[in-house]
């Protein structure tokens, strides 16, 4: 009878999802770019036009007020003997309507309300990939912020990263490599 009863569950709660009433997709983020895991194309970095990727996302979890991202690099300088997190971009206060950021989104083009953080160029940008030597791992990830964070004022990942401590409800993350040419 316990079987009978779990496999019903089982079915209703799937027909239950199939129907809309609930949300059973997962938080991503994903690139039309590159895979995830797979190399960054060339026009993304330093080496190219550096310019940003088309990001999107979906599975936004229930109670979201807003979006943070973070794109980074752990592998600098050298990947056989990292010394420092890379930095290369930092966004927050992303609307939790907006499903992703289109290629080379400029400062003005950003959605409404989003607010950027220093790169490790000390600019409010993003910086592309460039490596001193090496294959390294680019990872971007996104934050589901449970409110709308104050201007932080241009912060750095770290100072991010404290306003957002207790209001992260889910992350998720895709990783890029890029070795120069």
């Amino acid at each position: 009878m316990l079987k009978n009863l779990l496999t019903l569950l089982f079915f209703s709660t799937l027909l239950f999802a199939q129907k809309g009433g609930s949300k059973m997709e997962s938080f991503e983020i994903f690139s039309p770019a590159f895979e995830n895991g797979g190399e960054i194309t060339t026009v993304y970095t330093c080496q190219g036009k550096d310019i940003s990727p088309a990001l999107s996302w979906k599975g936004i979890p229930e109670g979201t007020k807003s979006l943070a991202l973070i794109v980074d690099d752990p592998d600098a300088p050298d990947p056989r003997a990292p010394k420092m997190t890379w930095i290369h971009w930092v966004l927050y206060n992303i609307p939790a309507t907006v499903m992703g950021l289109k290629e080379n989104v400029s400062a003005d083009e950003l959605p409404q309300g989003t607010l950027q953080g220093l790169n490790s160029w000390r600019k409010t940008s993003y910086g592309g990939p460039c490596p001193p030597i090496g294959k390294h791992r680019y990872f971007f990830k996104l934050y589901a912020l449970k409110e709308v964070l104050p201007d932080l004022k241009n912060p750095t990942k770290a100072e991010l990263l404290k306003a957002m401590e207790g209001k992260i409800i889910k992350e998720t993350e895709m990783i890029g490599t890029y070795i120069k040419k």
